[in-house]
């Protein structure tokens, strides 16, 4: 008969800290990109346009739950696990049990679906924990409800963008405002971002703009945080990637040709032109693997020419668009949705173009990116957990909701841009962009504009 008490973050309520978020990116935060005088610019700007938009908690969901078999006897411990990470989780079972790391074993299984979750090893330990107590050998499978509600959510996050344009509609200022829960509070009491988050397509986001200003606003924990399948590339790209299409909406240009514009003529970006002293670059060296805007145009070009996108307005169709760089891979994507006979939005078809450098097995990379198209829909259309009461109130695919086949493309046109350059990510890469190329779609076909995650808060899906 156990009573439990709620804890230190027990009256934690989701919809509450979302108002909390905004206020935060009302006032000024730490400085984490400056390039010129954002603010003079701004002042001087013949028009500002401004946004906010908002991410939610997300579980990672695995069609597999956590699960892992564990033997203890004679000061020893073999486990058999669905782990994305084998040293941790032997690390975390020699110091569950007293023993020296050498003492354990860690069999890596097939892993089923992990985007992230299985590389913290709470079920691993657990397993071990409870073979140790009966005696014998155990296998512990966590079932999806204790999956949902107890989970390393990926963080929820406010952006605040202002850009000035000049008289010519020109973007001549750009200021960002960023703020949410960071990783680094599920290891210690963090509570602004850190530089491997924010150079996750914030400080090595290029930008052919005179004048940029970007802050990392505080942002205080109220539950675990983990890393999701692209991590804060999800929440930087689409408020990015939206704003720019707010952007061309407002100059009456055409999105592909201001994206273009706003990124800039091919060049490698240095962070001297990015206005940092550093670039965290996925911990590779920048001169290996440089921000090259060459790339990222080459993949815009490419999928909005296999989109047909200069003939979509004379065809009826309605498309939006997206591109990102993260994992040191370049990533464009356009998707096409139209309205069924109920006026609800459905997906129609969607192109993903990837440049990761030099590719080992290209069909392997082709499925990456198809299935990070599906997984990018699902977040962008469905993807929400929510809390009360320091509780999560979702519990399984019901309530949890993931795109089912009838809500996927019709067609998932995938193509991968040869290249003998040293290999990037593909594992990760793919999502960003797909969550603001369906957003910009959606304002293509309807007029409304999508600033705050799921879609399904805000049009009939």
């Amino acid at each position: 008969d156990v009573t439990w008490e709620g804890g230190d973050n027990g009256a934690y309520d989701s919809a509450a800290y979302r108002e909390q978020l905004l206020e935060v990116i009302g006032k000024p935060g730490k400085v984490v990109r400056n390039v010129g005088d954002a603010e003079a610019a701004l002042a001087k700007a013949a028009k500002r346009v401004t946004a906010t938009y908002n991410t939610p908690h997300l579980a990672h969901a695995p069609m597999e739950p956590p699960a892992a078999v564990a033997r203890v006897e004679n000061g020893t411990c073999e486990v058999w696990a669905t782990t994305q990470n084998p040293q941790a989780a032997r690390s975390e079972v020699a110091k569950a049990l007293g023993m020296d790391p050498s003492k354990v074993t860690i069999h890596v299984t097939l892993l089923g679906g992990g985007f992230g979750r299985k590389s913290k090893p709470d079920y691993v330990v657990e397993a071990a924990l409870v073979a140790k107590a009966v005696g014998a050998p155990v296998r512990l499978q966590w079932t999806r409800e204790d999956d949902v509600r107890h989970d390393y959510y990926h963080s929820t996050s406010a952006q605040r963008l202002e850009a000035g344009l000049d008289a010519n509609g020109k973007v001549v200022a750009w200021h960002q405002r960023i703020a949410f829960p960071p990783i680094g509070s599920t290891f210690s009491d963090a509570t602004f971002a850190g530089e491997g988050e924010m150079g996750q397509g914030i400080v090595d986001l290029p930008l052919a703009i005179p004048d940029i200003r970007m802050e990392n606003c505080e942002a205080r924990a109220y539950t675990r945080i983990g890393w999701l399948r692209s991590v804060a590339n999800i929440y930087h790209a689409f408020s990015v990637q939206s704003f720019i299409d707010e952007l061309a909406h407002e100059r009456g240009t055409d999105p592909r040709d201001t994206l273009l514009e706003v990124l800039g003529p091919s060049r490698i970006v240095t962070p001297k032109e990015l206005g940092v002293a550093k670039v965290p670059n996925y911990g590779q060296p920048l001169e290996q693997h440089p921000v090259d805007s060459a790339r990222l145009r080459r993949v815009i070009e490419r999928v909005t020419g296999l989109a047909r996108w200069d003939e979509r307005k004379r065809e009826g169709r309605a498309l939006g668009l997206a591109a990102h760089r993260s994992f040191l891979t370049y990533v464009a994507v356009v998707v096409s949705v139209v309205k069924d006979a109920n006026e609800q939005i459905r997906v129609d078809e969607a192109w993903i173009v990837a440049d990761a450098g030099t590719i080992v097995n290209l069909e392997r990379v082709r499925s990456q990116m198809e299935g990070a198209v599906v997984f990018g829909l699902s977040l962008g259309l469905y993807g929400e957990i929510t809390m009360k009461d320091g509780a999560t109130v979702q519990s399984n695919f019901r309530d949890y909701r993931l795109a089912r086949i009838a809500e996927t493309p019709r067609k998932i046109h995938v193509d991968i841009i040869p290249s003998d350059g040293p290999p990037g990510g593909v594992g990760e890469p793919g999502v960003p962009p797909v969550a603001p190329a369906l957003a910009n779609a959606v304002f293509a076909l309807t007029g409304t504009r999508v600033r705050e995650l799921p879609l399904v808060k805000s049009v009939k899906v």
